[in-house]
């Protein structure tokens, strides 16, 4: 059977989770792209799905149409949906990237949608403050808190500056900030999130955690028409009433991904992969310990010069990983975004006070270093 993955930049997790899964999977690949990979590629413009349609028609009859990127769901969707395979509602894979679309369709959260060189008067009356952020962002790119018009002003002038596409101006939602992860509408479990300092929104840390308020997330699911594959839904709880932050209609990615696939103790790359190919999905299993990834991030910008290479190993019944995402050498841009992100230490442990050590030990033992 012929998997077609289609993808932008190469990621840890097509590279080293969902292409190994289809191996164990016994299917044969086609990975379509437009960026450069190290390995066999079909070039193609992935951002339209009438080019992967082309593109797949001329080849061998696909069992499934794959995508984990933000960017590609809804033209990987579309073609999954010409080919009459299994796949995402390609309107839904739009309100979920799009947060404009996502705000009207949910409500109960003041939002307005600016376009390059608009101004913002029309905001008179806005709940400050506000978040501001690209419409179709990721990575906390360009993602700020506002607290008042002019501030406003100036940081839609300078995110146009470096992006013109539209901007999402809404109000800032208070509470604790969790992640709910699912796989075909059933709940895998969830992480709180620590952020960086205002105003900036850098996630630094997760922590397992049990899923508050899930069912209310669900329901806010539901009615965005997400449901099918895997799905990382970023949410606040405050009072009691959980409010949708943003939907990532792919899995969790930062290697969050591999820990939750260790905690669960199952091949949850393989279970994603079974769904676009129309198999069930197994009941996920309770978790047992806890778990957590710890990001190293960036303080400054320069060029990387020490830093630790990938490691795996158990430190007082702790399995910790650590995997870099910059390597020594590697130019470094401070941007205060999660494109700052120079590693990652995942541990999975009997308890968080044994996982809390075993992180402190390996940031005791190991340095990173930034020269100007």
């Amino acid at each position: 059977m012929r998997l077609y993955i289609v993808a932008g930049k190469r990621t840890d997790s097509v590279a080293h989770g969902f292409l190994p899964a289809a191996a164990s999977l016994g299917l044969d690949v086609t990975l379509l792209t437009d960026r450069p990979w190290p390995e066999e590629t079909v070039q193609c413009d992935v951002t339209d799905h009438r080019a992967i349609i082309d593109e797949i028609s001329r080849r061998e009859t696909p069992a499934a149409i794959f995508s984990n990127s933000d960017h590609l769901q809804a033209p990987t969707a579309l073609a999954a949906a010409y080919f009459g395979l299994p796949g995402k509602d390609w309107r839904a894979a739009l309100r979920a990237k799009n947060k404009a679309l996502m705000r009207r369709a949910l409500g109960g959260v003041f939002a307005v949608e600016l376009r390059p060189g608009q101004e913002s008067p029309a905001l008179d009356g806005a709940p400050y403050p506000l978040v501001v952020k690209p419409r179709e962002g990721v990575a906390s790119e360009d993602v700020f808190l506002v607290r008042d018009p002019a501030e406003l002003t100036a940081r839609c002038r300078e995110i146009w500056r470096r992006r013109p596409g539209a901007l999402v101006v809404e109000e800032y939602l208070p509470g604790d900030l969790h992640t709910l992860e699912t796989l075909n509408g059933r709940v895998l479990g969830s992480f709180r999130t620590t952020l960086s300092p205002p105003p900036h929104f850098v996630e630094e840390r997760l922590d397992w955690a049990p899923p508050p308020c899930a069912g209310q997330v669900l329901d806010a699911l539901e009615r965005l028409g997400v449901g099918f594959g895997a799905c990382h839904t970023e949410y606040v709880v405050h009072e009691g009433r959980a409010r949708i932050i943003e939907v990532n209609y792919r899995i969790i990615g930062d290697h969050c991904d591999f820990l939750l696939g260790e905690l669960l103790g199952v091949p949850i790359f393989e279970w994603v992969l079974r769904a676009h190919l129309g198999e069930p999905v197994p009941e996920p299993p309770p978790s047992g310990g806890h778990a957590a990834v710890d990001s190293v991030l960036a303080d400054r910008s320069g060029t990387l010069t020490i830093a630790p290479e990938r490691q795996e190993f158990t430190d007082d019944s702790v399995r910790v990983a650590y995997w870099p995402v910059r390597t020594a050498g590697d130019v470094i841009a401070l941007t205060r975004t999660n494109r700052d992100y120079l590693g990652t230490i995942r541990a999975v442990g009997p308890g968080a006070a044994r996982v809390d050590a075993a992180i402190r030990r390996f940031r005791a033992r190991h340095r990173w270093e930034i020269a100007p």
